[in-house]
C-alpha cells in the first residue's frame, strides 16, 4: 500500500511502553500512516521497537508522559491515537482532542487495571483474552470493538500467553481502528461485571514456600520474560526461578519444612523442593550475578533450605560485623600519612 493510500485511511499516533508495542506498530504500519511513536528511549540500550520504527520512517517521541502525549497530539493532529502498553489514565481534556483506542490484555470488563495476564495466571483462571476498546473517562472504560479469548493451560506461562495475545493484536488492531474511524463505536461494557487488578511490583515476586505447590508454580509462570522472575534466597543470595514443574504424586512428607530441598538430580539437572502441601521441581534458575542454568548446577545438597530465614540473616550480620571490625583494626594500625 502506498503512503498516499495510508494517509487516506488515517494518520495514527501510537503510544506504547511495553512488550505489546512491537506487534501494534507492525499491524498499524501495514494499513495506516503511523506519524509517531511515543516511547521512552533507554540510554545505552538498543530497543528493537525503536529500531523498527526508525526503519519504517516513524518519528520517535521519547517523552512518554501525559504532557508529552498531549504535545504530540497538538502538533501532529492524528486521526486516531492507539495505546498499547501505557500505564497512566489519560485525562478527559486529552481524550476530547481525537478518538483514542486502547489494547487491553484481558476480557473487559473483567480484569481492568494492571498486570492482567499475570493476575489471571496467579488466580488460576482457565483463560485470558484481548479487548480493543475506545478509551473513555475512567479506568479501562469505553466501548469494545474487538474481543477474543485465549485458554490458559496448566503449563502456560506469561511468555507463551503474550506471544498468543500479541498475534491476536497483530491480526485485529488495524480493523478495529478502521471501524472506529468510520464511526463504529463498538459495544458497551457491562459495568456491573467489572473487576480490577492492582499494580504488581518486583518484590511481589518473592516465593512463599509455605504456600501450595499450585500457588508457587503459578507465581513462577506469571513472571517469566518479559517480567523479572519469581525469586527466593539460597545461602543468603537472591535466586530467580525461571522454570519449574509440579511433581505429580510425590512422597508423603509428614515431617515437612517448606523450602527444604529433598532431592537433587545431577543427571536430570532438577531439584525438588517442599512447598506447603507438596513438591515443586525446579528446572532452571539464576543465582544473583550469575547466568541462567539448570537448578542442580546451583543447589547441590538436600540439607539446603530456600528462602530468607532468620539464621541466614544472623550469619550475614555476623560476617558484616567481622568485616567492619577488621577494617577498623587495619585503620587503627595504619602508619601516619598513609
Amino acid at each position: 500500500m502506498s503512503s498516499d493510500e495510508k494517509q487516506k485511511r488515517g494518520r495514527v499516533l501510537l503510544v506504547g511502553m511495553g512488550p505489546t508495542t512491537a506487534t501494534a506498530l507492525d499491524a498499524l504500519a501495514e494499513r495506516f500512516a503511523v506519524i509517531g511513536l511515543v516511547r521512552e528511549v533507554a540510554g545505552g540500550a538498543v530497543d528493537p521497537v525503536v529500531v523498527r520504527a526508525c526503519r519504517l520512517g516513524v518519528r520517535i517521541i521519547p517523552v512518554a508522559t501525559i504532557p508529552g502525549i498531549e504535545a504530540a497530539v497538538n502538533e501532529l493532529r492524528p486521526d486516531c491515537v492507539v495505546v498499547s502498553s501505557f500505564h497512566r489514565i489519560l485525562p478527559d481534556t486529552l481524550l476530547a482532542k481525537c478518538p483514542f483506542l486502547n489494547v487491553h490484555y484481558a476480557m473487559l470488563p473483567r480484569y481492568r487495571g494492571r498486570a492482567n495476564v499475570n493476575w489471571a495466571i496467579l488466580n488460576g483462571e482457565r483463560s485470558t483474552g484481548i479487548s480493543i476498546h475506545e478509551i473513555a473517562p475512567g479506568l479501562d472504560a469505553g466501548n469494545i470493538l474487538y474481543q477474543a479469548e485465549v485458554p490458559i493451560g496448566p503449563d502456560d506461562d506469561v511468555t507463551t500467553l503474550y506471544e498468543r495475545l500479541n498475534a491476536l493484536q497483530g491480526g485485529a488492531l488495524a480493523e478495529a481502528v478502521e471501524r472506529l474511524l468510520s464511526g463504529d463505536r463498538g459495544d458497551l461494557q457491562d459495568e456491573s461485571q467489572a473487576t480490577y487488578g492492582c499494580t504488581r511490583l518486583p518484590d511481589d515476586g518473592e516465593i512463599d514456600w509455605t504456600a501450595s505447590t499450585a500457588a508457587v508454580h503459578a507465581l513462577v509462570r506469571s513472571l517469566t520474560p518479559p517480567f523479572p522472575g519469581a525469586f527466593t534466597y539460597f545461602e543468603g543470595r537472591r535466586l530467580t526461578v525461571w522454570r519449574a514443574n509440579v511433581v505429580a504424586d510425590p512422597p508423603r512428607y509428614v515431617g515437612r519444612v517448606p523450602g527444604r530441598v529433598v532431592n537433587v538430580s545431577r543427571a536430570g539437572g532438577w531439584v525438588d523442593v517442599l512447598t506447603g502441601d507438596g513438591v515443586l521441581r525446579l528446572l532452571e534458575v539464576q543465582i544473583d550475578g550469575g547466568e541462567r542454568t539448570v537448578a542442580a548446577n546451583v543447589i547441590r545438597s538436600v540439607k539446603a533450605t530456600l528462602g530468607l530465614r532468620t539464621a541466614d540473616l544472623l550469619r550475614r550480620i555476623e560476617q558484616l560485623e567481622k568485616q567492619v571490625s577488621s577494617l577498623r583494626a587495619e585503620s587503627a594500625w595504619a602508619p601516619e600519612g598513609i
